[in-house]
C-alpha cells in the first residue's frame, strides 16, 4: 500500500495547482473539496460482536447533516442501509468488514451465494436507496472480504466467481457500495477493498462526488469493477486511485437513462480494464471528460466498448492528458464488442476527442459498425511507441495541427495526411 500513499502525496501537490478552489468541467455542478460534517451524532467503538444492529440502529437515529464515526478498531457487520443526509466518518485506523454469510445479504429467494443465469440474488453491503445528502468520509477502510470462506460454503466469494467464469452462470454476491435513485452523495478519503462484486455500482444518480478515494482489489477477479455510473448524470471521480480485477471505471446506459456531465480528473488506475464507456449504451452517453488520468499496466487503456444488442450513441467524450503504460489494448473504440451480438441497437460514436494523450507499445484499434455508422474521432498530439499498431476500420479520423505518432495506416483514399481529416 506504500505506492498508493506515495500517489497521494504527489496528487495532492498537483491538485493545489489542477483542481482548487474548485473543479469546473462537465459536471455542470461546481465541486470544491469536500468537508466532513461538523457534528457526531454517535461514536462507535469497535466490539467481537456482530455489529449490524448497533450500526443501523445508529443510522436511522442520526439526524441529517450529522455523521456515525467509527473510532480506531475493526468493525464487522451484514448489510446496512443509508439514511438521507447521513454520513459514515470512518477514521484512519478503523476498519468497517463486510461479514461473508450469503444469508444475511439474501432477498429471500436462497440464491445468494449461488450461480443462476441472473446474479441479483443478493443486498448490497452498503446501500443508498432514495436519499438525498450524506455519503462516506474518512481515511479508513471498507473491506468486502471478498478472498474470505462464506458461510456455509464450499470457498471464497472470489472462487464461485471464478467458476461462474468457467462454467457459465452468473455469481450471486453482495455488491460493496450500491448508490440507487440518490442525489449529492460524497466519497471522500475513503478505501474501499476486496469487494465480493462490484465496489461502487450507481443507478439513476443526480450529483456524486468522489474525492480522493482508493480502490483496491486483486487483478484476477472477475466482476470487482471500481465505480460504475449507470443512467446518472453530475458525478466528479478525482485524485483517486483504482485497481481492480475489472473496470476500473465504466459509464453505462442501459434501458433505464442516459450518463451524462461526468468529470473524471487527475486520477490514477494500476490493473484492470481500464477507463470504460460500455458496453451497455442503449439510452446514450453524453459530455464526458476525461482529464489528467494515468493508467499503468490497465489491459485496455481508454475504451468505449459495444454492439448491436446494447448500442446507442456515444458522444461528446474529450480526454486530455493522458499518460498509458504496459497496455495490452491502449486504446480501443469498438462497435462490435460481442462479435456474435444479434439485434438493432446501433452504436454511434461521434465527437470523440483525443488530445495530448501519450503512450508506449500496444494495439490502437477503432472501429465502426459500417461506413453508415463510422466513427468520428480526432486525434491530437496523439503519440505511442513506434512497435504501436493502429486498426482503424468504418471511421472519420481528424488529424489535429500537433499531429498522431506512428502514423496511421493508408485510408481508402490514399496516404494519411500529417492533418486534416481522413475515412477509413
Amino acid at each position: 500500500m506504500t505506492n498508493l500513499f506515495r500517489y497521494r502525496a504527489v496528487l495532492s501537490t498537483v491538485a493545489a495547482i489542477a483542481l482548487c478552489p474548485a473543479v469546473q468541467a462537465q459536471d455542470r455542478r461546481t465541486v470544491a473539496e469536500p468537508v466532513a460534517p461538523r457534528q457526531v451524532c454517535a461514536r462507535l467503538v469497535p466490539s467481537s460482536k456482530n455489529e449490524t444492529i448497533r450500526l443501523q440502529d445508529a443510522i436511522d437515529n442520526c439526524p441529517a447533516g450529522e455523521a456515525i464515526y467509527l473510532a480506531s478498531g475493526e468493525f464487522r457487520s451484514g448489510p446496512i442501509e443509508m439514511k438521507s443526509g447521513v454520513t459514515l466518518w470512518i477514521e484512519r485506523n478503523a476498519t468497517l468488514f463486510a461479514i461473508p454469510d450469503p444469508t444475511a445479504y439474501d432477498k429471500g429467494l436462497g440464491s445468494c451465494g449461488t450461480i443462476d443465469d441472473k446474479g441479483d440474488g443478493c443486498r448490497p453491503f452498503i446501500n443508498f436507496a432514495k436519499t438525498r445528502g450524506g455519503g462516506i468520509y474518512g481515511d479508513g477502510i471498507i473491506d468486502g472480504l471478498g478472498g474470505a470462506y462464506v458461510v456455509g460454503g464450499t470457498g471464497p466469494w472470489w472462487r464461485l466467481a471464478r467458476r461462474a467464469q468457467t462454467e457459465g452462470g452468473d455469481l450471486n454476491a453482495p455488491g460493496l457500495i450500491q448508490i440507487d435513485d440518490a442525489k449529492d452523495i460524497t466519497f471522500h478519503g475513503i478505501t474501499l477493498r476486496n469487494a465480493p462484486n462490484f465496489h461502487v455500482a450507481m443507478n439513476r444518480v443526480e450529483g456524486a462526488t468522489f474525492w480522493g478515494v482508493t480502490i483496491d482489489a486483486p487483478a484476477n477477479i472477475r466482476n470487482t469493477d471500481g465505480i460504475d455510473a449507470g443512467a446518472s448524470q453530475d458525478v466528479t471521480i478525482t485524485q483517486s486511485f483504482i485497481r481492480t480485477g475489472d473496470d476500473n471505471v465504466a459509464i453505462k446506459a442501459g434501458n433505464n437513462g442516459p450518463t451524462r456531465y461526468v468529470s473524471i480528473i487527475n486520477n490514477s488506475f494500476g490493473w484492470g480494464h481500464g477507463m470504460s464507456i460500455g458496453s451497455e449504451v442503449s439510452s446514450g452517453v453524453s459530455d464526458i471528460l476525461v482529464r489528467g488520468l494515468t493508467l499503468d499496466g490497465t489491459a485496455s487503456g481508454l475504451r468505449i466498448k459495444s454492439d448491436v444488442s446494447q448500442g446507442g450513441l456515444v458522444e461528446k467524450v474529450t480526454y486530455e492528458n493522458v499518460s498509458l503504460s504496459g497496455n495490452r489494448w491502449p486504446i480501443i473504440f469498438d462497435t462490435k464488442y460481442d462479435p456474435h451480438a444479434q439485434g438493432n441497437s446501433i452504436p454511434v460514436y461521434r465527437q470523440i476527442v483525443l488530445r495530448h494523450v501519450r503512450g508506449d507499445k500496444g494495439a490502437l484499434l477503432m472501429r465502426g459498425l459500417d461506413q453508415k455508422h463510422a466513427l468520428e474521432i480526432m486525434l491530437d498530439d496523439v503519440r505511442f511507441a513506434d512497435s504501436a499498431t493502429w486498426q482503424v476500420e468504418n471511421a472519420d479520423v481528424t488529424v489535429g495541427n500537433s499531429g498522431v505518432s506512428p502514423p496511421l495506416p493508408d485510408g481508402a483514399g490514399g496516404p494519411v495526411p500529417s492533418t486534416g481529416k481522413q475515412r477509413f
